[in-house]
This record gives structure tokens, sequence and C-alpha cells, in this order.
């Protein structure tokens, strides 16, 4: 089969990339970078570019994009143009050219402040259900993307479905608070338990989407490691998620001493993968408990797919105030 890989020198690109070529897939890799696993070196603005790659392409997997911490140093128009504009020129060439699937990798980012609760309500359970409400120009434009998927396989009948991937970069976190008060990777494993995904399950999460969706037709599925927690402990993670979680996974408290490792006081949200295992047969491998196990075996918290590809960071620019700004662009 010959595939399209967008992005193909970010972490997901990449890690597509190397999967579907060990798997003896004609993989065809553009990306504004160059890389080894960049083909064609152009950007999906440019209709000409996309037409000339998706030549004989069978499925279409569409990582690249302009991401969050991008959002400080670009302006709007830039995630018009990458997010949407570069999205349509796609999905164009794809129904031009019969593709068989066009998979989109959105993100969890989507649904914005929809994951934030009021002060006294419980913390908010966000399955595929949840109405987004974007909280800046990058959760904008990706749903918008997504309504775009959703057009084309209305209109053309292109099988298209959206993974809504919650966190699997292993750069440091964007938020300064946390930085301060906790070990990155303390920070990584807590997040396992409710807003984060290895990358290795990303991946087997794209290629089940490949298989399915022409079958599936058009769905939108979240992508993040299986909870331990339940719709009744929504309200106590408000307060004291610690508590919860010493009912969920008794004993993790005696691994976390050892390190001198703490968990978040609170937790705000809780991604559900349900509709992605029952409906792509998706059976992610990471969570929090297997993550626990590697730690107390001594071994990297995360899969060796994460390592291989390694941190490639957001900009060239290295910052005062962090590894990426996080502030509004100003246009």
């Amino acid at each position: 089969m010959k595939v399209l890989v967008t992005g193909s020198a970010g972490h997901l690109g990449e890690a597509l990339v190397r999967t579907l070529q060990n798997q003896d897939h004609e993989v065809i890799g553009i990306d504004l970078i160059d890389s080894d696993f960049t083909d064609e070196e152009g950007t999906i603005t440019n209709q000409e570019f996309v037409k000339q790659c998706m030549r004989g392409i069978d499925t279409v997997f569409h990582a690249a994009t302009l991401h969050k911490p991008h959002v400080a140093t670009h302006l709007r128009q830039d995630f018009v143009d990458t997010n949407i504009t570069g999205t349509l020129n796609l999905l164009e060439e794809a129904v031009s050219t019969g593709a068989s699937s066009f998979i989109y990798t959105s993100t969890t980012s989507t649904f914005g402040d929809a994951t934030t609760p009021s002060a006294d309500a419980p913390a908010t359970w966000i399955t595929e259900d949840v109405i987004p409400v974007p909280k800046n120009i990058y959760g904008v434009t990706k749903v918008a993307a997504e309504n775009l998927c959703q057009l084309f396989h209305r209109n053309h009948h292109l099988p298209c479905l959206i993974l809504r991937t919650s966190r699997f970069f292993p750069e440091e976190d964007d938020r300064k608070q946390v930085r301060e008060e906790y070990k990155d990777s303390n920070a990584k494993a807590n997040e396992f338990l409710y807003c984060r995904v290895d990358i290795e399950d990303v991946v087997t999460a794209h290629l089940l989407a490949m298989e399915k969706a022409p079958i599936v037709g058009f769905a939108r599925y979240i992508i993040s490691a299986t909870t331990p927690f339940s719709q009744g402990d929504l309200l106590e993670l408000r307060s004291d998620a610690e508590a919860v979680l010493k009912r969920r996974v008794p004993g993790y408290e005696t691994e976390y001493k050892r390190r001198g490792w703490k968990m978040f006081p609170r937790i705000d949200r809780v991604y559900v993968n349900k509709r992605a295992r029952n409906e792509l047969g998706w059976e992610p491998q990471h969570n929090f408990n297997n993550v626990l196990d590697r730690l107390k075996a001594n071994n990297k918290l995360l899969s060796p797919l994460t390592y291989i590809i390694g941190a490639k960071g957001y900009h060239s620019t290295e910052f005062d105030d962090g590894p990426y700004p996080v502030e509004c662009a100003v246009r």
C-alpha cells in the first residue's frame, strides 16, 4: 500500500514512517523540514506540492500541524493556513486520487474550556460527546479541520477518521508551576492517569484507523491511556486525587516514596478512550499501572520508541521563561 505521512520530521510523523516502513508499505513522508524520514520537502499550504505528493496514494496520515507551543510565536493566519488550508488541500487531492482512507491527527486540546469545571464541580469526564470549546487559535483551527474531514466524508464519501490524541511529547511541560514543583518524569507518570498517552500506542491507533476507516466511514476518537478512574471518582478527584488513587492503584505510594515523587493534589479532567477501544479494537499497552511496573523494575518511564525518536522541540529559539512561551499571539 502506498501511504502519505505529513509532518514526517515530527514526533508522530517519524514514528508512523518508521513503523509503516517496517511493515513493508511504500511510504512518502512530507514536511517543511528535511529529515531521514522526509521524502518531499515542502508545505501542505501549496496545493501543487500536495497534488504532486498525492499521486497514487491509498491512505493519508495527516499529522502535520502548527501546535499549541506555536501560539505565541506565529500569527493566527499561520494557523489558518497550515491547519485549515493545508488540510483542505490534502482532502481535495485525496478525493481526486480516490484514496481509500484519510486519518487526521487531532488533539484533546480541541475540548479547551470544556475540560475546566467550575470551582465546586466534579472533574470533567471527557468523551467524544463533549462539545469542544477551544480556548486558542490552535484549538479553533483543529476543530475546523475536523469539520472539513466530516464534510468530505458526507459530500464525497471519503472515509475519514479523526484521532484526538492526548499528550505524548517527551519535552518538558509548558506550565512553569509544574516544572518547578515536579520532576519531569514524575509529572508525566501522573498524567498517564488522565491526560497522557505513549507514542507507541498512538501509532497503533493510527494503524487500526487505517484498517477500519473504509468500514466506519467517519468518526472521532479520543486516544489517551486507559484511566483507572470511574465517574464515581470525579468529585473527590477535585479535592484529593491521592486518596482516589490509593483506592484505585493500591501500593503506588511505595514506589513514589522511593523516588521522592508526589501525586498532583487535584485532577480536573479525565480523558476516556472507551470508544476507540470498542470500535477500533485498540488495546493501548501503556497506562499508569504499566508505567508503575517499569519504574519498580528501574526501567525507563516511556516506551523504547519514544527514546528512539527523542525530543525535537518546537522552536529553534531558546526562551528565558521556559521551553516555549505560552502567551497568546498578539495578532
